[in-house]
This record gives structure tokens, sequence and C-alpha cells, in this order.
């Protein structure tokens, strides 16, 4: 993940870089089919999303920061591959946030500690 980031311009917001990677929510509305849910546009490094996948799926796992985020959007109604592309999203913003910034990458920073008390 780290090489395909290291290409990208400094000046990208991290919006831009979830796009990039096709971690963005595309809406799919058409004639009379306006209440389709949101899926992920795809659009973008099929490299980079693959390389989320699987560290998100371990933060779900062992993560207090990240499992509760999850749990929370699952019980919010969210499917859980939605849920999983959610830590995916957070995790490569955090990471883009910590190279732009030149800091360590920390997940207390990227999830909020309300999720951690419902929990």
């Amino acid at each position: 993940a780290l090489a395909e980031l290291t290409i990208l311009p400094q000046i990208l917001k991290s919006s831009q870089v979830a796009r990039h990677a096709g971690l963005d929510v595309r809406q799919t509305q058409s004639g009379t089919s306006i209440d389709k849910p949101g899926r992920l546009g795809k659009s973008g490094n099929a490299y980079l999303r693959a390389a989320m996948y699987m560290p998100a799926l371990t933060a779900v796992r062992c993560d207090p920061y990240a499992k509760a985020f999850y749990e929370s959007l699952v019980n919010r109604g969210k499917k859980k591959m939605q849920a999983i592309a959610a830590v995916m999203r957070k995790y490569l913003t955090g990471i883009w946030a910590c190279m732009r910034g030149n800091e360590p990458f920390d997940t207390a920073k990227l999830f909020s500690s309300e999720h951690l008390r419902k929990a």
C-alpha cells in the first residue's frame, strides 16, 4: 500500500486518495430506481484497494478501536462488507495523513472514543 501511495502528489486531500483507491461511495439513481444503496466506486487503483482489505479484516478482529467502529456500523444496519469497506477507508486516510504529516500511525486518532464506550 505504501508503494502505491508514494507516487501520489502530496497535495491530494484524503477524500481524493480514497477516490483514487476506489473506496468512495457511488450512488446509483436511474429512472424509478432512486432508493438503491450506495456501493463502492471500484474505479480506482485495484492494487491499493486489495492491499487495504486484509489489514482491515485484521483490525476488526484485533484493534479495539476498529472493532468498535465496525460493530457500531453493523448495529446501525450496514452490511458486514460495507463496514469492512468503511474501516478500509479510515485506515487509508489515516495512513495518508501520517505520510503527509510525517508522524507515526496511531489508530486512537482515527476512531472516535464514542464507539469504544458503546462496545
